[in-house]
């Protein structure tokens, strides 16, 4: 019975309406030819770093803008023609090599021995996976990228989630890396969802970092409207995306920072509902469908994400909120996560850090942080959440896998 019920779905699906032509031409690895509404930073990005095609040193830059505003894809298409440039150009792209790095990623860069080891191995060389004195690893580093002229564009993707797992130590080490250097050039592009990080570390490292600062706005649904039309044309088959479909997914993405790969993946997951249901065309009904599967999943990507101590302060929110406390304050969750700490053997940060994690939480909003004047006595503030009862309970599934409650 399981088997002609699954030989159904499997020849249903097979014969069933085609919507999607190419569903990749919708996801976070394709790179478009054109890239609209983001002339401007493109070009900048491109005049900091053409002094490398005459072996000269760029300026450091520092790029910052909210999720989905294009911050990698540009760089990343910059970067791509600056190495085509280069190819024609008398063979100089033997002289330029560029190190990506997402500082997201696991294992990638939660640690300074981590991270170097990653530099090396992007030279072709490989260190153990633990076990060498960090200043060793940065001996070996410096020789490979000084082992002959080269210009090295390193690019630190999310490069405030490497500040808070370990620190600015290796930024400052890495900014300063090319007094030290004779033959070769270290450039850095640091690219950041949070603009308030580079508020908290090493002044040094901040004016070294930020040479050069480029800037990404938000899109506006208009704008949305037109990368999605542009991908519309590529991913899917004619007349299977109506316009109304369009302009539901960018004023969604719109309203949520003007975020291109909100409205990408809406448009891609409406597709998907509506392939599955053997529907010839997307309507505004699969979109909806589509916004609240994605934001449970996303919501439950971005808590797995969060260091050890951010998760124990929003579990300390989500106790209070089942308690049935509404608009709690910061005195409140930092006795509760002083009593989570203990029961977990966590080393207990200090109230203001814990502040500060309070921000980050309400900045990738999980938590609505409002500040609120309480006259002579001050101001304080009033922490709420807004997410539904069943996404809490996956929630609270999720940390009493990584916490003792």
């Amino acid at each position: 019975m399981g088997q002609i019920s699954l030989m159904s779905i499997f020849q249903n699906y097979t014969n069933g309406k085609k919507i999607f032509k190419d569903k990749d031409i919708l996801t976070i690895k394709f790179t478009p030819n054109n890239i609209p509404h983001r002339e401007k930073q493109i070009e900048q990005i491109a005049l900091i770093l053409a002094p490398v095609l005459r072996n000269e040193k760029p300026s450091n830059i520092f790029i910052y803008g909210k999720t989905g505003t294009g911050k990698s894809l540009c760089t990343n298409h910059v970067i791509e023609k600056l190495m085509e440039t280069a190819k024609q150009n008398n063979g100089t792209a033997e002289n330029i090599k560029t190190i990506y790095i997402n500082c997201k990623m696991r294992k990638v860069s939660d640690t300074e021995y981590r991270l170097l080891s990653q530099l090396i191995y992007n030279f072709g060389e490989e260190v153990p996976y633990t076990g060498l004195p960090t200043d060793r690893l940065y001996q070996k580093f410096y020789q490979l990228l000084d082992a002959k002229e080269q210009n090295v564009i390193l690019v630190l993707d999310e490069i405030d989630a490497l500040v808070s797992k370990i620190g600015d130590g290796i930024l400052y080490n890495l900014t300063r890396i090319n007094q030290e250097l004779k033959k070769s050039k270290l450039t850095i592009i640091g690219i950041s969802n949070n603009i308030s990080f580079i508020d908290n570390i090493d002044p040094r490292v901040r004016s070294s970092l930020s040479e050069e600062e480029v800037i990404f706005p938000p899109y506006n649904a208009n704008e949305l409207k037109d990368i999605l039309k542009e991908r519309v044309s590529l991913a899917f088959y004619p007349e299977t995306v109506p316009d109304s479909v369009i302009a539901k997914c960018a004023a969604l993405a719109a309203q949520e920072h003007g975020d291109a790969r909100k409205a990408l993946d809406l448009l891609r997951v409406a597709g998907e509902i509506a392939e599955r249901r053997g529907f010839s065309v997307i309507t505004e009904e699969h979109v909806d469908e589509a916004e609240s599967r994605l934001d449970t999943d996303k919501t439950i990507e971005i808590i797995k994400t969060q260091p050890k101590h951010s998760k124990a302060v929003f579990l300390a929110i989500l106790n209070q909120y089942r308690n049935g406390l509404k608009n709690i304050q910061t005195g409140d969750i930092f006795d509760q996560y002083a009593q989570i700490c203990k029961k977990n053997g966590l080393k207990q940060l200090t109230q203001r850090r814990v502040s500060d994690l309070i921000s980050e939480l309400d900045m990738i909003g999980l938590v609505n942080a409002k500040v609120i004047s309480k006259g002579r006595y001050g101001r304080t503030r009033e922490i709420n959440l807004n997410l539904s009862n069943k996404l809490i309970e996956k929630i609270e599934d999720l940390l009493s896998k990584e916490f003792v409650l």
